[in-house]
């Protein structure tokens, strides 16, 4: 019985959406400094709005830009920490909790999860339940 994968998200499809993300962030950061700026000038002298208020919005915006570029480097850092381990792999027979079994010959590397390519054709996702000897 063949199980297809409930989550196919590929790394690129990973990449893009969180590239897109970090456009939206950074065209919206970009629309209320030019909306702020607009405020500071246009604002009425009897009345000033909140400095603190408008530095508490620039920090909200920049914790969330921060946040996003935080992700990005720990994927690539869990990314290339497991490049560091596939030699150790390749050669060795794996086995899942289902049975199938073979000589890993290859080893790709997603950011959801690492598929093993056995010498049979067929490829195992690198978990728990996996036998490697």
């Amino acid at each position: 019985m063949t199980v297809s994968a409930v989550n196919a998200a590929t790394a690129a499809d990973k990449t893009t959406t969180a590239s897109a993300a970090k456009e939206q962030l950074t065209v919206d950061y970009d629309a209320f400094l030019q909306l702020m700026m607009a405020q500071m000038q246009n604002q009425d002298p009897t009345d000033p709005v909140d400095s603190s208020e408008q530095l508490a919005q620039l920090a909200s915006f920049s914790q969330v830009e921060q946040s996003i570029e935080t992700n990005s480097k720990l994927d690539t850092m869990l990314t290339n920490m497991s490049f560091g381990q596939v030699d150790d792999l390749i050669g060795r027979t794996a086995t899942d909790a289902n049975g199938n079994s073979g000589v890993v010959t290859s080893v790709e590397i997603y950011s959801d999860g690492t598929v093993l390519g056995l010498d049979n054709g067929k490829g195992i996702l690198l978990g728990a339940g996996v036998t490697i000897t």
